[in-house]
């Protein structure tokens, strides 16, 4: 197993999401690798956990990403979240794009959580998806 690609995948997961313009049109450049400091804009879309296993075969070494991105926003009721959500799944679902590391050879949707959070009326929705990545 290696976790050698992490890094890899990580990066190319926010650039696509960073340049997409179906992502971009929603919510401008409020694309995060971590919560925002300071003011926070009213919708924006964060990276999130992470859990990674061996995937390795008789190929080589790989492993299974799997993955959270938020969707993150302060505005009465979910419409507005649940539209970024849509072209955040749109372009990371199959999509085909180019690592520093190693290939990507799959990128499948597995659930999303949508809720309030905390008292100051914020919404969520928590996207979780699965990537199989191959070094070399």
């Amino acid at each position: 197993m290696s976790y050698g690609m992490g890094f890899a995948l990580q990066q190319a997961v926010f650039g696509v999401l960073n340049t997409d313009q179906a992502v971009t049109a929603l919510v401008g450049d409020a694309v995060f690798d971590a919560a925002p400091a300071g003011e926070v804009p009213a919708l924006y879309v964060q990276l999130g956990a992470e859990a990674v296993r061996d995937a390795s075969d008789g190929t080589g070494g790989g492993a299974e990403h799997r993955f959270m991105v938020l969707i993150v926003t302060y505005h009465a009721g979910f419409a507005p979240a649940k539209q970024v959500a849509a072209a955040v799944s749109d372009v990371l679902i199959g999509g085909q794009f180019a690592l520093s590391r190693g290939h990507l050879v799959s990128l499948t949707f597995e659930r999303a959580v949508a809720r309030q959070v905390g008292a100051e009326a914020r919404r969520q929705i928590e996207m979780r998806f699965k990537a199989r990545v191959q070094d070399g």
